[in-house]
């Protein structure tokens, strides 16, 4: 019975070899990082394309927006005198 347990404890690997190197471990964390942001932007919506462009679209007519209100901003008043 006694040889049974030694056989179960024998040092067959290191714990060196179980784990990766620091830099393949960083890459692979790395990734994990990249793929959770992806899902999570992702999560609850239907057509990511189509969100895309309607966000590019509000940018857009933000910009717009300043644009013609900094053009409004520009123009001299003008006086009339009757």
């Amino acid at each position: 019975m006694g040889n049974l347990c030694a056989s179960c404890c024998q040092d067959s690997s290191t714990y060196e070899d179980l784990t990766p190197d620091p830099e393949v471990r960083r890459q692979q964390q790395v990734e994990a990082a990249e793929r959770r942001m992806k899902e999570q932007e992702q999560r609850g919506i239907g057509n990511v394309d189509a969100v895309k462009r309607q966000q590019q679209k509000s940018i857009a007519r933000e910009q717009q927006n300043e644009q013609l209100a900094t053009a409004d901003r520009d123009i001299p008043l003008k006086w009339q005198v009757n």
